[in-house]
Order: C-alpha cells, then structure tokens, then sequence
C-alpha cells in the first residue's frame, strides 16, 4: 500500500500571515465608557507592550487550520500502531453520549441534588471498572496514568503511615514505564530496580533478594513492556505480602486482559486504569486522559476525597474520610472521559470486553509470526497485546529502527513505537488493538516486508526517507534542544 500524491500547499505559521491592519472580525463600536486598565489590574500584573497577537483575516484563519488538519494522521485516518498507547477506535457513539447537554453543561461545583444523574454513571463505573479489574473500591479522581500512579503510590504511604511503618523503598522492573520511577521518587520513595530474567519476565528469585522490611510496594506492569505476561505475579504477591508490602500494578496494558484475568485475584493491592487506552477515549492529541485506581478493601479509607456513595436520598459526595489522602484533582476527574468509557462498557457488555481482548492478542501475535522472518525478535515467544522486533538484521546494513520507521511513512503508515522499552536495544514496539482487520494488517505488513527488502537491496532509500511528505526528515534533536517559541514581528 503507497501513499497517494495530491495538492500540498506550503502553510507557514500563521504568525508568518500577519500584516498590519488585517482583521478577522468587526464588533460594534463600544458604548461603554474606556476605563484605565491600571485602576483594577495590579501595576505589576500590566503588560509593558500590547499582547503580539497575529493580524489576519477569517479566511486566513480558516485555511491555515484546515490544511493543518489535512496535514494530520490519527485513528480516523489509519492504522496507529503506537506500542504501550493501545491506540484503538474510539466510538462515535461515545462522543454523541458525552456532548449529551446534561452532561456539558453541568457545572463540577453545581448541587448535588440537581446533578443525580451524573453521580449515578460515576458511582455505576466505579462499579464496573472494580469488576473488570478485581479490586474492591474505585477513584475516579486521577487525570492519566502517570496521575493515577501518584495518587496509588500516595494510597500506600498513607496505608504504611497509619501502620506506623516508616517504609522507603519501592522495587520497580527494568522492563516498566519511566513513570514507575519518577512516581516513587515523587512520593519519596528510594526506588529498587531489579531486572527481568532471559525470557522477559519478572522471578520470585529476584524479587526475593531485592524484598525486605523497608520496600513499601513493587511495581509490575502486567503485561509488561515487552508485551509478556507476568506469569509469576501470584507467587511473587505472596513474597511481598509477607514482608509487609504490598502491589501496585500499573494497568496501562489492560487491553490485553480484561474479562480474562481480574487483577485483583493475582494478589494486586493497588493499579490504576487507563480509560484512554483500554476503554476507547480519545488520548494524545485527540483529549485528555483519565487514570482511575482501584484498591483493596483495607485501602479503601485512603482514596481521594470526596467519595460518590449511594444512599436512601440518592447520591452524593462524602467528605468525611479522615484517613483519606486529600483531593487529587480540583474536581471529580476528566467527566467527559468518564462518559465515554461508560458508554462503551455498556454498549460492548461483558462478552464485548472480553472479544475485544483476545482479538487485541490474536492480532498482535498475527503480526509476531508473519514478521519473525524478517525482523529480529528478542523474545520469540506467545505475546499478548503488543510485540517487540529490533533492527539488528538491518543493522549491519547501516540501517536503523529509526530509518524503518520513516520509511514506513512512506507507505502511508504511522510508525510504532520506536527505541521503548529501552531493555530492549532499537526497539520496535507493535500494537495493533483489536480495531484493526486483517485486511488493514496484511497491508502494514506487506510494507514492513517490503522495506525489509529495501534495506538489502537499496539501504540509501531508507536513509533518506520518508520522501512523500511535505517536509523531509527533520533535526527533531535540534527542535527539542532549540525550540522556537516566541514569535517577534521583523523576526
């Protein structure tokens, strides 16, 4: 599959459009009298000289944005086999529930007796996320992942504070998200990493060397980033448990396991979800994310306040937690997102969710084998979600995972994730979701196979890839050490 050629207009920053004089609107002329901005605006709020904003026409405006829209690939476009992002469809149907008027016009600060519907869904997916997950009691507070990794880590120190332990250390895998590590240490914790084993795969062993009476919690990532299945999770939660710790789980790959596996029964004390990934909200460029967390029964009293419970009068927020670690969040979580995992659990069921994750790990291993020939593969085994390939038969070519990856361009494909998880030397992280047909697949594979080929026969093409966009391929070293921020007329 090649991309198609069409009319590519050049379209500079919009900054790059401005003369003086031009308008994009026309307002009445004011009938209210001029006031001295100094009179009500601190002296030292003032700005020294007027706001540089751009000078041009509505038009303009239309256009630049437009085309930059023509510019930009996303799930609605194409495959996205983003690796670790379970970049999967997201419903239309969810987007028509959430621009719902009672739910875009509630105000988070409006009285619970006139928002009863909206604490109802959130009081209703609490429910259904702690029955995918396993765990007893659900927060809705947290913003993303990473959030949701704070707030569960905040969840443990509190738990270990009330139990006059003064814990300081957390044990996290080399194969986990950089976030694990900076969440620790975030929380003040000393952070413990220990490696995987040969098959890509946390052991008791290790872990029992690496436990003692000051790890407060290990993190484990299950699957992992190397799209395995922790297989030891059960014997290793014994291990820790009886040394007084306890597991958090970072669930950003649930996409593999819901309705499969519940957490919670593997001996998982804390994990946060990924409603951004694994219950279709839109994510990255595309909306915020949220990152609920789930806890056992004896981590219930430190969650986030205020609480949505149920009551004889209805629903409401319950404040009264004395144990509870505080708001997370200025309100009650992204609602917006909340909404939209809600729809799509109800509309999939309990059936749907399940489909969806065994046709998330059929499709990854689909790519796994028709690949395997042509691009190495570090862990040659049964992957769930995603699968992880390297450069290292292009390699001596002189062609590397990022050439791979801007070629690919070329074929009218977004790259995977590349050069993560860093275990893993020039990584090639595939994750096609469960969205994606066969027919979708044979066509991203067909041109992996062929640049493949283009590497043993033709290296300089990808060396100089990708050659149909409308730029080339970009310092994107100078970009992030040297960005352009501020515009300057005559600049």
């Amino acid at each position: 599959m090649s991309a198609s050629r069409h009319i590519v207009r050049d379209e500079p920053p919009i900054f790059e459009r401005s003369a003086p004089g031009k308008k994009g609107i026309t307002l009445k002329k004011c009938d209210v009298e001029k006031v001295d901005p100094s009179r009500c605006i601190p002296s030292g709020m003032l700005r020294d000289e007027p706001v540089e904003l751009p000078e041009v026409s509505e038009f303009e405006v239309v256009r630049h944005f437009t085309r930059l829209s023509q510019w930009n690939y996303g799930v609605d476009t194409g495959l996205y086999p983003l690796g670790s992002c379970t970049m999967k469809y997201n419903p239309k149907l969810n987007e028509e529930v959430a621009s719902y008027p009672g739910f875009t016009r509630i105000h988070p600060m409006q009285d619970e007796g006139l928002c009863q519907g909206a604490l109802e869904l959130m009081y209703e997916l609490q429910g259904m996320l702690g029955e995918i997950s396993g765990m007893d009691a659900v927060s809705l507070q947290p913003a993303a992942g990473a959030h949701g990794e704070l707030t569960g880590l905040l969840v443990i120190s509190a738990y270990h504070r009330s139990r006059g332990n003064k814990k300081t250390k957390v044990i996290v895998p080399d194969s986990a998200h950089g976030t694990n590590p900076a969440s620790s240490a975030i929380t003040g914790y000393g952070v413990v990493q220990v490696p995987t084993k040969q098959d890509g795969v946390l052991t008791p062993e290790v872990v029992g060397k690496a436990m003692d009476e000051q790890v407060a919690a290990l993190m484990i990532t299950n699957p992992n980033t190397l799209g395995l299945f922790e297989g030891h999770i059960g014997e290793i939660s014994h291990i820790v448990h009886d040394r007084g710790g306890l597991i958090y789980c970072d669930g950003a790959n649930l996409n593999a396991l819901m309705g499969v596996v519940k957490l919670g029964d593997t001996g998982v004390d804390v994990m946060h979800i990924n409603l951004h990934k694994t219950f279709s909200t839109p994510h990255g460029g595309g909306g915020p994310g949220s990152g609920p967390i789930g806890v056992t029964k004896e981590l219930e009293p430190f969650l986030p306040v205020p609480r949505i419970v149920k009551t004889q009068g209805g629903f409401r927020f319950d404040y009264d937690r004395p144990e509870s670690i505080g708001r997370v969040m200025a309100f009650n979580g992204n609602f917006g997102v909340l909404v939209r995992a809600y729809a799509y659990i109800l509309s999939l069921g309990a059936q749907g969710l399940l489909k969806c994750s065994q046709t998330a790990v059929l499709n990854a291993n689909y790519i796994r084998e028709r690949l395997k020939p042509h691009y190495h593969l570090p862990y040659d085994r049964l992957c769930m979600h995603e699968c992880v390939f390297t450069d290292k038969k292009q390699r001596g070519l002189g062609v590397t995972t990022l050439d791979i990856a801007k070629r690919l361009i070329d074929y009218g494909f977004h790259p995977p994730t590349i050069y993560f998880p860093l275990i893993v030397q020039a990584a090639l992280m595939i994750e096609p979701t469960e969205s994606e047909s066969r027919d979708e697949m044979d066509g991203f594979i067909e041109a992996m196979i062929e640049i493949a080929r283009e590497a043993e026969e033709s290296p300089e093409l990808l060396k100089g890839a990708p050659h149909l966009t409308k730029v080339g391929r970009l310092d994107e070293v100078r970009a992030a050490r040297q960005p352009r921020l501020r515009w300057k007329r005559g600049a």
